[in-house]
């Protein structure tokens, strides 16, 4: 099969969307078009094919290690997106469709680009095609949020760009002939210009780290995922932020092959705990539980930076917590996604007892809660212990102290929003407002299937799976 495929199929499909007439019917578009990529990944997965050194696109083991979740992920988020867009019969959904599936079909480029403006265009073109969907709502402060996500996220582009031109000026000062694939940067490895290669590494690092939303460019996440549909947030903190990861993972291969790997690991774990530290900061003092699972996120692009920086073992287990942080990110936000529609407030003041409200999707939203602060058996428990691991093993006892410290107050910061909207009396308005919403199969279902996902996924973690990530890391981190 060719893994161009994953690309076009949800390309067409968006186009097809974009041409439906039916508002009622264009949201089948959604599962039907990421059934067929489903299908198609997990294929690759399991025949894995032949990449030429020199291809721009490829499904490689990066691609085969991350790019299946994502399009799982997608698949859930898709068949909650029909009963959503049921309930937002108000809003045309055109272009909320055709966007969808076109960040489906970019991901699955930008995960296969191996091609250094390759990669930049892809990743770009994700955030671009983000757009309409965070001002779906159609409110002010969702087009304020929409703003906001422009401003910063335009900034991260231009970085990345410049440090693009900058690793593709190393090559050349360095003897090179202009190649930018992947492969031809790494095996240039000593000849390129190490003042050049830092330099870029800088500029990508923030301009892609822009894209994971690491502190302090997170600044654009609080808002777009505590405005946009909850559906979006789940595509945006478990699929569009492991594009920008793992962009950084391959451009990091780059740099270690011109002998500063070292200084590269230490940015990615100085980057990393101070992401996670804001992250625990903000969880003690919001009280907005849509907010709260944008700071989550932070906190967790930081803990796939301290698992690249502690070499091979650390760079597996951040590839496991990309499908662990990705899968349980997909249940708390579709299940918030329902508690905001009941309560009518994303707000701790106005939201209370929506374990009478909504007990369905209230307690989904406290297992997920357990499950992303790494409580056994859940898959992030498994990988941030391997994280733990990893850096203890490479001597970094501090880095691992500052870690599960930040954990602790991550905890304390989630559990404190998290029963404070569940537990006690609802509110009169809380209680006018449910009588509008209905837990369906359609908006409960999803969300369950994501969490028993996550549960598999920390207590039988397949074979292939765990080869999967290890035949990327012996891509990234080669042996010398």
């Amino acid at each position: 099969m060719n893994p161009l495929l994953l690309i076009i199929v949800p390309l067409v499909g968006a186009a097809l969307a974009a041409l439906w007439p039916g508002n009622r019917t264009r949201p089948w578009f959604l599962p039907v078009v990421s059934l067929l990529h489903v299908g198609m990944t997990f294929w690759l997965f399991i025949n894995p094919p032949v990449v030429a050194p020199d291809a721009w696109l490829g499904f490689d083991p990066l691609a085969r290690a991350v790019l299946p979740v994502v399009s799982l992920l997608f698949l859930v988020c898709a068949a909650y997106g029909v009963s959503y867009l049921r309930i937002r019969s108000e809003r045309p959904n055109r272009v909320f469709v055709a966007s969808l599936l076109a960040i489906l079909g970019l991901l699955s480029a930008g995960h296969q680009a191996r091609h250094l403006g390759l990669l930049w265009i892809t990743t770009e073109a994700v955030t671009l095609a983000a757009v309409p969907l965070l001002h779906f709502n159609n409110t002010p402060r969702a087009f304020e949020a929409t703003w906001k996500y422009l401003l910063v996220g335009g900034t991260g582009i231009a970085l990345s760009l410049l440090g693009s031109f900058c690793l593709g000026y190393s090559s050349l000062h360095g003897g090179g002939v202009g190649d930018l694939t992947f492969t031809a940067l790494t095996a240039q490895g000593a000849g390129l210009s190490r003042p050049w290669v830092l330099t870029a590494w800088v500029l990508l690092l923030v301009g892609y780290g822009t894209k994971m939303g690491l502190a302090p460019m997170h600044t654009w996440k609080p808002d777009a995922y505590g405005e946009a549909p909850g559906l979006v947030g789940a595509i945006l903190a478990g699929g569009v932020t492991t594009v920008a990861f793992t962009a950084i993972l391959r451009v990091r291969s780059v740099v270690a092959s011109s002998g500063e790997g070292a200084i590269a690991d230490r940015t990615l774990l100085v980057i990393g705990l101070f992401s996670m530290l804001v992250a625990a900061l903000f969880l003690l003092g919001t009280r907005d539980y849509k907010r709260m699972l944008a700071y989550s996120s932070v906190e967790h692009m930081g803990i796939l930076c301290i698992g690249a920086a502690f070499g091979a073992a650390g760079a597996a287990a951040a590839l496991f917590h990309v499908w662990s942080n990705s899968l349980t990110k997909g249940s708390l936000f579709s299940s918030a996604g329902n508690i905001r529609r009941a309560a009518g407030s994303p707000l701790m003041n106005d939201v209370r007892g929506m374990s009478v409200l909504t007990p369905r999707s209230a307690a989904l939203f406290v297992t997920g809660m357990f499950a992303v602060t790494a409580c056994p058996p859940f898959g992030p428990f498994f990988s941030e212990l391997l994280v733990v691991r990893a850096g203890l093993a490479a001597g970094h006892g501090l880095a691992i102290a500052i870690f599960l410290g930040c954990l602790l107050l991550a905890f304390f910061g989630l559990t404190r929003v998290v029963f404070g909207i569940v537990d006690g009396r609802p509110r009169p308005a809380a209680k006018a407002n449910s009588k509008n919403f209905v837990e369906t199969v359609g908006v409960v279902a999803p969300p369950l299937l994501l969490l028993g996902l996550s549960l598999w996924l920390g207590l039988f973690t397949p074979a292939i799976l765990r080869e999967a990530w290890l035949a990327a890391v012996a891509q990234l981190y080669p042996t010398p």
